[in-house]
């Protein structure tokens, strides 16, 4: 039987409310096989404690006010945000196909953290405001409630079938009439015709230190593959020390886009690397956008327009950044301090405590992956053998698409896969990655914006393997 909760949990958990002291701890799969079966059996104030494991299940959490956690909580280690797993994949009706529904009114007592959210294909949803019928929400639905999501990683969700629907939106997560926060979330390579990675639709809300990357596919009402947001509603939409980036639209605007004159504010944010044919990274008619690095610029205080010069493929920032230090000066968006170096921000910050730019600035960032996170991995396949492919378009200016397989875990032999770019001198000017992958199929974007026109090689290298490849920037 679930065990009486006699503690408090500690961590991020305990900073935001107390529990009841009858409140429960549900264990999945040893109280419940399914976590369906644990929101279904559980009360208000209840916890439901999840073991790393893939879960095929679409659930709903039903008006219940609970927090739906895995073992992340214990000691904030993303490897058990890695290993637990709600896959949607497997719906019992095809157009109840999101992988989490929020719904009933759920408020901000019902949590959802440290799980991978995947394999959703959307709701078919009628729109509240007379827009008529869609398909949204891939991995996440949410209407009329305002719950916290934090501390997920929600990729791989496709959201595209238009049968009896007017179009598909919000691939990783779709938000309407209400007021939720979303907090460091990793949202990436999800899919569906507007908004592919996150749709605020009429809604309130608090978005901060997330990353939101490498969605596509969005070609419909402005596009913003990144961030979609329409409509006007009583509590304000702000976006804070977020990075979108490297999300791509076939048309229209890649990175943020707001539809009807949308009101929502943008503080700290790193906006850059989306592409589109000729879209621009922001458009946005309502918007306040204030101390963001933006591709191209944009006009607002403190904004700057500077390559961020990420340091790997989480996104943390290089030390020479010129984002470090360059966000918002009021103290409240301060990085936490380094106890053991007194007015230098405590890393992933970087710099003094003056806001860093982007999601792991502030005082919520956090490490929000242990694996790759900038790398789109482009099929489910296990290949035999490694692959370096051409990368296209080549020649390029000044992105272009680097794929490469990565064979089974006994011929990888364990060790970092790394793929680095050197110009025609050999010296190397760009180390794309440098960590263990999973066997699969992948894709990672070289942005040349910082070099100069010529040759250059790119290589692969794990264990025993090495292949090396030229390219050509044109300016």
């Amino acid at each position: 039987m679930p065990e009486m909760l006699k503690y408090i949990l500690p961590l991020f958990i305990s900073s935001l409310f107390y529990l009841p002291a009858e409140a429960l701890i549900i264990h999945v799969p040893g109280d419940y096989a399914t976590i369906q079966g644990a929101i279904n059996a559980s009360s208000n104030g209840d916890t439901i404690l999840v073991e790393p494991g893939t879960y095929f299940e679409n659930i709903n959490f039903r008006g219940k006010k609970v927090v739906l956690t895995s073992k992340y909580y214990l000691n904030n280690d993303p490897t058990f945000i890695n290993s637990t797993i709600i896959n949607g994949s497997t719906p019992s009706q095809p157009d109840s196909a999101s992988c989490v529904i929020i719904s009933s009114g759920e408020d901000s007592t019902t949590v959802l953290q440290g799980f991978t959210i995947t394999g959703g294909t959307g709701t078919k949803w009628q729109d509240e405001h007379g827009a008529g019928r869609y398909r949204e929400g891939g991995g996440i639905l949410i209407q009329y409630s305002s719950p916290i999501i934090q501390f997920n990683k929600i990729n791989n969700n496709q959201v595209t079938d238009i049968t009896g629907v007017v179009s598909t939106g919000g691939g990783g997560m779709r938000v309407g009439d209400g007021y939720p926060r979303i907090y460091n979330n990793v949202i990436m390579n999800n899919t569906g015709r507007y908004g592919a990675g996150l749709v605020l639709n009429y809604t309130g809300g608090d978005v901060k230190n997330n990353i939101i990357c490498v969605n596509y596919g969005s070609s419909q009402y402005g596009s913003g593959s990144g961030i979609w947001l329409n409509g006007s509603f009583t509590r304000p939409i702000t976006v804070i020390n977020n990075n979108v980036v490297n999300n791509t639209a076939t048309t229209g605007t890649p990175g943020i886009y707001g539809f009807g004159g949308v009101q929502a504010s943008f503080r700290n944010n790193i906006v850059w690397g989306n592409t589109s044919p000729g879209g621009s990274q922001i458009s946005g008619s309502g918007f306040t956008v204030s101390y963001c690095d933006v591709q191209g610029g944009y006009t607002g205080a403190g904004n700057i327009n500077s390559d961020p010069l990420f340091a790997d493929t989480n996104y943390i920032l290089s030390n020479n950044s010129s984002c470090i230090d360059a966000g918002d000066s009021s103290t409240i968006y301060n990085d936490p301090e380094d106890a053991l170096n007194p007015g230098f921000a405590k890393w992933p910050s970087k710099g003094t405590i003056r806001n860093d730019m982007g999601a792991y600035g502030g005082p919520l960032r956090r490490i929000l992956s242990n694996t790759p996170i900038g790398i789109k991995q482009t099929g489910n396949k296990v290949p035999s053998r490694f692959v370096l492919y051409q990368n296209y378009p080549n020649p390029f200016n000044p992105n272009t698409k680097i794929r490469f397989e990565v064979p089974s875990v006994g011929a990888y032999r364990n060790t970092p896969l790394q793929i680095i770019v050197y110009d025609i001198l050999g010296k190397e000017v760009a180390t794309l990655i440098d960590q263990q992958l999973q066997p699969g199929s992948y894709e990672i974007n070289f942005d040349g914006s910082n070099y100069s026109t010529g040759l250059y090689f790119y290589k692969l290298t794990a264990g025993d393997f090495t292949e090396v490849k030229k390219m050509m920037l044109v300016k």
